[in-house]
């Protein structure tokens, strides 16, 4: 028998990021992450790949903490982000500052460029300059990346961590925001000088305020101006503008915005003359949000949509190095297409579809685009497509990531349908283990995924079906109403409303899965995480079909969790004002079905949790011990939204696999020895 696909085997599969293709399509980069020696954190390099296939990859950077956001300059040099020491400063026992770091394309030693004193976030490159963009997090008073370091001195010399705040929101994901705020700057990379160094850099945008939460931004060929999304916060509304900043006089336009909406991954053509972006309409209780890919002139602002015939949400366009047509992947039936889009007679082309794909690369001579596609049972590795070919079988080029042949396959994966009460079909993934059948039926847990608006459609490093595949378990993946990549139709008929269409759309699922053989009616248990974690909640309030419930950074009063979750005013758009009708937050409020829960429940939560706070998870856990409910509840005060961690993620697979084992197969209770 092969190695057991465990933990242990699990967290040491190396996990790819960030593909980059050089500008002679000579060369991939990709990001490669795998655990610290010290076994707490994962640590990432940049590996070298060959297109062609033929050269073996080759690791490119080593250090102590690792790199990220690698981008190519016109020459072939990289540009990355690392936390790592400047070789040419005393340490003087102080931690690194993360800085923007340089790989000549002729091999050598890493050099610094910039040292900001709160790191380095994402990093962009024009096409026919020297030219590097990044985002840094400054204080609002600080001027230079010096006074930036003066006023943190200051704070820490003083004690002081408060933070006084004057907008909402004040907190994003896991963090708080504040005292510093993101800006970009700008600067030219002189690779030809003997000590390459970086011009500048610039300060593009100045004090920032919260504008610039999560930017998505790109950089015009010629380096001379930058578009970046804009965080437009109006009681009621949130959404992200389109800005373009003019790199020489650092003036600040407008090119789309200011109205309902929001606007994000930008991406500016070969030519500098046109924006491709991601266009999405604000949704009210009645009405679901949309998204589409919008055209949009650079210098006027006048917008076009393409693609609406596509009844999908397109992601992260990229254009083909001609100009002549945009690339981009949008959700299909449980998986990811990846699309070609002439721009001349808009013709729309599906290059391929069944796997999840991300970090287009389309190549200078437009004869391929290179991907990182990924599946239920099968972690990132990169492919190339021919890029005009329609429906092909993507080619798998030799990477760091693990080879097929190597991964146990315990599981076989199925795409299954049900029917739901109004006719509607409903996808699922169903990997089971391979030596089930009718004599020996395996039990089934059910994944509901977050989102909510989400879809199950490629490998979890947070929530791997295969680690309870090797436990015996089939693991059962539906898409319900609100789910991504089966037409707007489906999203609207979850929205808003999550414990009317999304519950009974699982429950059709799961009443189709268990008339198989393969699997085990009475011996049954569902999963979910933040919004999964909801439709947890819901269902134990619901039914007692389920032997035991897994409920993760979840949702149980929707009411309250409205001022306390990061930016309430995104639910608002499902749930309407809870100030002036609150009837929707109280009619799916988990929280009001208490008094039914009879199944025993795993409550997980973490501390750091700023989009399900943990205020959630306090409370459902106090409801369900004072109405006697049997439950456990697991706390990771060093944990935010997901379990990152590698020995807190082991702790999270033992826990929910003892908890499982007990009530699902009526095993003895082991208690995990580090708890």
């Amino acid at each position: 028998m092969a190695d057991p696909f465990d933990f242990d085997h699990f967290v040491a599969l190396p996990r790819l990021s960030d593909l980059r293709l050089s500008p002679d399509g000579r060369r991939l980069i990709v990001a490669v992450a795998t655990v610290a020696p010290e076994g707490t954190r994962m640590r990432t390099a940049l590996w070298a790949v060959d297109p062609a296939g033929v050269a073996k990859p080759r690791r490119l950077t080593r250090s102590a903490k690792g790199e990220s956001a690698p981008a190519f300059l016109r020459d072939g040099s990289l540009v990355f982000a690392s936390e790592r020491a400047d070789p040419d400063q005393k340490a003087e026992g102080q931690e690194p500052a993360g800085g923007l770091w340089l790989l000549p394309a002729d091999g050598g030693e890493g050099r610094l460029l910039a040292a900001p004193g709160a790191g380095v976030e994402a990093v962009r490159t024009a096409r026919e300059r020297a030219t590097v963009v990044f985002s840094v997090l400054l204080h609002p008073g600080a001027k230079t990346f010096d006074q930036d370091a003066e006023r943190e001195k200051a704070r820490k010399d003083a004690g002081v961590t408060a933070i006084l705040y004057e907008d909402y929101p004040i907190r994003f994901w896991d963090h708080y925001l504040g005292p510093r705020e993101v800006r970009l700057y700008a600067g030219d990379v002189e690779t030809d000088a003997a000590e390459p160094a970086l011009s500048g850099p610039d300060d593009l945008t100045g004090p920032s305020g919260r504008s610039l939460v999560e930017p998505t931004f790109d950089v015009a060929p010629d380096g001379g101006w930058v578009v970046t999304t804009w965080r437009r916060w109006v009681a009621g509304s949130v959404g992200d503008d389109l800005v373009r900043i003019d790199r020489g006089s650092r003036k600040t336009r407008t090119v789309l915005g200011k109205a309902p909406g929001t606007w994000h991954d930008p991406a500016i053509s070969p030519d500098g003359r046109t924006i491709a972006v991601v266009y999405g309409t604000d949704g009210d209780p009645n009405h679901a949000a949309t998204e589409w890919l919008r055209l949009v002139d650079a210098a006027t602002g006048k917008a076009r949509d393409v693609s609406r015939k596509l009844d999908r949400w397109p992601m992260t366009p990229v254009w083909a190095a001609d100009g002549s047509a945009v690339f981009f992947t949008a959700h299909d039936d449980g998986a990811d297409a990846v699309y070609r889009l002439d721009l001349a007679g808009e013709r729309l082309t599906m290059l391929a579809t069944g796997s999840s794909f991300t970090d287009l690369c389309p190549s200078p001579d437009g004869s391929a685009v290179y991907a990182l596609r990924s599946h239920v049972d099968r972690p990132p590795h990169i492919v190339r497509l021919d890029a005009r070919a329609a429906d092909q079988a993507p080619v798998e080029i030799p990477s760091p990531a693990t080879p097929a042949g190597e991964l146990p396959r315990r599981g076989v994966l199925e795409r299954v349908t049900a029917t739901a009460d109004d006719a509607v079909n409903i996808g699922s993934w169903l990997l089971r283990p391979r030596g089930a059948n009718s004599k020996r039926p395996a039990p089934l847990v059910v994944f509901v995924h977050g989102g909510p608006v989400g879809t199950w459609s490629g490998w979890s490093w947070r929530w791997n079906a295969n680690l309870l595949v090797e436990r015996g378990y089939a693991v059962l993946m539906p898409d319900p109403a609100i789910s991504l990549g089966y037409g707007q139709a489906f999203i609207d008929r979850g929205w808003g409303r999550w414990g009317d269409r999304p519950y009974t759309d699982v429950i059709a699922a799961v009443d189709a899965a268990i008339q198989r053989p393969e699997i085990d009616a009475r011996r049954t248990a569902l999963m979910g995480g933040s919004f999964g974690g909801y439709m947890a909640n819901w269902v134990a309030g619901h039914t007692d079909r389920f032997k035991a419930i897994v409920t993760h950074a979840s949702l149980w009063d929707l009411r309250p969790f409205h001022g306390t979750t990061d930016d309430g005013m995104w639910w608002e758009q499902e749930m309407g004002d809870p100030y002036t009708d609150p009837s929707r937050y109280l009619e799916h409020s988990p929280a009001a079905h208490v008094d039914a829960i009879r199944t025993p429940m795993l409550v997980v939560h973490g501390e750091k949790d700023a989009r399900v706070p943990i205020s959630e998870g306090l409370r459902l856990w106090t409801d369900l011990r004072r109405h006697g409910v049997a439950a456990r509840f697991l706390y990771f005060p060093d944990e935010n939204h997901w379990v990152l961690k590698p020995q807190n993620a082991r702790i999270w697979y033992e826990t929910v696999l003892g908890f499982l084992d007990e009530h699902v197969l009526a095993k003895k209770w082991v208690r995990p020895g580090l708890l």
